[in-house]
């Protein structure tokens, strides 16, 4: 088992990672009947997709000698617009504006490496291809 998640009462929850005892909070949004004062579980969705894809390109890079520390991606998460009463929100997309922060001496080919959308390390891989994903990356010099 890698989490346990609990319900706390009023729309929130609280996820146990297993391993390390970390723990995360989740809350409902104010759109959705919540509080708002912690991450949405869609937030979490979008926000982890952001984090493998980070984490995907740091393998590649590592594996081509390239140093993406302070690379950061910015998430914006879209819900579709409720046409029904009752019917469960659902994400329509999730834009990811990653500024990629190049090391020194790492030229613009490095980074195209580490980006590759050939690349067997490819994120989009990740998620359902009904969920439209927007990917701006941008290359920052250090």
């Amino acid at each position: 088992m890698t989490s346990k998640v609990t319900y706390l009462g009023g729309l929130r929850t609280e996820a146990q990672h297993l391993a390390s005892q970390e723990i995360i909070i989740t809350d409902a949004p104010k759109d959705n009947q919540g509080k708002g004062e912690a991450f949405s579980p869609t937030d979490l969705v979008a926000t982890a997709l952001a984090s493998c894809m980070i984490t995907i390109m740091g393998i590649k890079a590592r594996d081509l000698g390239i140093d993406l520390t302070g690379t950061q991606a910015e998430i914006t998460k879209i819900m579709q617009q409720l046409v029904r009463v009752g019917v469960i929100p659902e994400i329509a997309s999730i834009d990811l504006d990653t500024p990629i922060t190049m090391s020194p001496g790492m030229t613009i080919a490095d980074a195209e490496a580490a980006l590759n959308d050939e690349s067997p390390y490819n994120f989009s891989k990740s998620a359902s291809p009904e969920v439209k994903q927007r990917v701006l990356d941008r290359l920052v010099q250090r």
